[in-house]
């Protein structure tokens, strides 16, 4: 029930008919009682730097949760991001401190280790493609990096991107190789589709899939519950598999923390929101 008491947290990104997390925040909220919402708030690029402004102008607002195509563009907004935003050079969640400034942090890394952990697969020393260098692909290879990643392959269409990304690696995560300009995934124990490609049913694969090994680990970010067609060949292949709901569901506890609202566990989401195990 929404009533004058009742705090916001921001979703914003576009376009908004993709979303998935108020499907599983808001029905959370309601679990235990908390007067707090989140609302989809559908924003072109060119208008997302005063909007990020305007809606922390709002005495109810909590926070914001920020996806495509914004994240990047989050970091240059905010008075102070953490270490990993800065690293991934992306941030999907904003908070007011008490002063008044903006802070951000970036979770959809966070979001991907804990997921792959979940399913048996650790990033010590193993060697990962990680194809797509934006938000979200900097932010999984930040956390990969964290995780003790012993290689790192980057691939993205936008070389410029990549390689930057790559540099921050480098300077941030000295033990760790970080090689850029294949997608080919023979040879990595794990491989990420970081892109958008997946999201229409007519989309190209991002990646060879024929060249993928059987005994790989392949993580997807697209929010689909069901999987996409990259992850049904994998999983032809005995592949193990990671879809993007899984991503979404693992960063929920760590945004939780970050807004100061009570956490939970993935399995609590996932029954409260009704979601496929």
């Amino acid at each position: 029930m929404i009533d004058g008491n009742t705090e916001i947290i921001a979703h914003i990104g576009y376009p908004t008919h993709t979303f998935t997390a108020p499907k599983i925040y808001n029905p959370y909220f309601e679990s235990i009682g908390l007067n707090a919402v989140v609302v989809p708030m559908g924003c072109r690029a060119e208008n997302y730097p005063h909007l990020l402004r305007s809606v922390f102008s709002l005495e109810n607002i909590r926070g914001a949760l920020v996806t495509m195509p914004h994240k990047v563009t989050t970091v240059g907004l905010l008075d102070e991001i953490s270490p990993t935003a800065r690293v991934a050079g992306a941030c999907n969640a904003v908070k007011r401190l008490p002063d008044g400034r903006l802070a951000g942090d970036m979770f959809d890394g966070t979001g991907f280790v804990r997921g792959m952990r979940r399913k048996g697969f650790e990033a010590q020393g193993a060697t990962a493609l990680v194809v797509g260098s934006g938000g979200v692909g900097s932010a999984i290879a930040a956390s990969l990096a964290q995780a003790g990643i012993g290689a790192l392959m980057l691939f993205d269409l936008n070389e410029a991107a990549c390689a930057a990304l790559a540099a921050r690696l480098r300077a941030n995560f000295p033990a760790v190789t970080v090689q850029t300009g294949s997608r080919d995934p023979a040879g990595h124990r794990l491989v990420v589709n970081a892109t958008p490609l997946g999201m229409q049913p007519d989309d190209p694969c991002p990646i060879d899939v024929e060249r993928i090994e059987s005994q790989a680990f392949v993580g997807e970010v697209v929010l689909k519950a069901e999987g996409t067609a990259l992850l049904a060949a994998a999983r032809a292949r005995g592949c193990r598999t990671l879809v993007g709901t899984d991503m979404l569901i693992e960063m929920i506890p760590p945004y939780l923390e970050f807004f100061g609202l009570p956490t939970t566990d993935a399995d609590t989401l996932r029954r409260v929101a009704r979601l496929e195990s």
